[in-house]
């Protein structure tokens, strides 16, 4: 089994790396590659010494398995080239995501639309996997008529440019390290942008939630709007979830729903202030879902709290599933 990261020294392509040790996936030779300037230098991975490539060098060593987080210019660039060798491309930008015959996967939802002939697989927006993931088993029990979706989205979902601006807004670091992230102060405030401002008014970030969210779920039909925050907190996605089904539920049955969905933790007790934090969920590969409750504003109506770590399930661990579904289904 050969598997090449690219975008290897990146904050998502490290803990790529990092979860492919965790999760114990039997690599025969493994293949790092990142920008020119990184190639030559070394990195470690379970004790042994690997050389960065440039990825013409990965394309021409002919990996099984590619698992991309280079940016959608690269991905553009690149991953067709090492699909046309056979290899499975596992993209983590947006570059794929929307294309027909590119499945959009969450493995625990829709690994199925995987098949031999589907070289480039596409890894959903990190907001977008925490939200199917809980909303997966209700839309199958009740059919889910809309969503109105409220993210607040941690610094690290930009990158090193989020935590960096972050960590010198609060005097953590002396000086800037990039460029700044954000069109205004983060610390100690809210920014009602993610991503760039679209010509209906909506953001990138919305418009990613919106239409993935169909994709997964298979039902074009669904009404959502939604509204992305930046706040103030290095790791860890946290989403208010309004949900409208087509058909009555129960919330006791909702709640045994949800914990009996793989990849899925419920915490909520209410008398004891138990609910999901961006703070415990940090650096955890599960989804946390909680202060569920009925909306009595409308017939069907629930409300939602689903917290994540959107650099591991919202990324690579999410990527690493794939990888390990392809393992399985096609190597195996």
């Amino acid at each position: 089994m050969k598997i090449a990261v690219v975008g290897a020294t990146g904050l998502v392509g490290s803990k790529m790396l990092q979860v492919l040790d965790e999760q114990k996936v039997h690599i025969d030779e493994l293949i790092v590659a990142a920008s020119e300037h990184s190639v030559g230098k070394e990195m470690v991975f379970q004790g042994k010494t690997h050389k960065l490539v440039s990825v013409e060098e990965a394309i021409d060593k002919h990996p099984d398995i590619a698992i991309f987080s280079a940016g959608a210019m690269a991905s553009k660039q690149y991953a067709p080239r090492f699909a046309a060798n056979g290899t499975f491309v596992i993209d983590n930008s947006s570059a794929w995501r929307m294309e027909k015959d590119v499945p959009l996967v969450v493995p625990e939802i829709n690994a199925d639309t995987i098949t031999t002939e589907t070289h480039i697989i596409a890894n959903p927006n990190c907001s977008t996997i925490q939200m199917v993931m809980a909303l997966a088993p209700i839309h199958k029990a009740y059919s889910i008529k809309r969503l109105v979706i409220s993210t607040y989205q941690s610094v690290s979902g930009s990158g090193v440019k989020g935590i960096n601006q972050l960590d010198y807004e609060e005097g953590r670091i002396q000086c800037l390290l990039t460029k700044p992230a954000y069109p205004h102060q983060i610390y100690r405030n809210v920014l009602p942008q993610g991503g760039d401002f679209c010509d209906n008014g909506y953001t990138t970030e919305e418009e990613k939630l919106v239409n993935e969210t169909r994709k997964i779920l298979r039902d074009p039909n669904i009404a959502i709007t939604a509204t992305v925050c930046r706040v103030p907190v290095t790791g860890g996605h946290s989403e208010a979830v309004n949900v409208e089904t087509l058909k009555p539920f129960k919330i006791d049955e909702v709640h045994k729903l949800l914990a009996a969905m793989p990849g899925v933790v419920v915490q909520d007790d209410p008398s004891t202030n138990f609910y999901p934090m961006a703070l415990t969920a940090y650096d955890k590969d599960e989804v946390f879902v909680g202060r569920i409750r009925r909306d009595y504003s409308i017939a069907n109506g629930l409300n939602l709290w689903v917290v994540s770590d959107n650099i591991r399930k919202g990324a690579a661990t999410n990527a690493v599933q794939i990888a390990q579904y392809i393992i399985h289904q096609f190597f195996e």
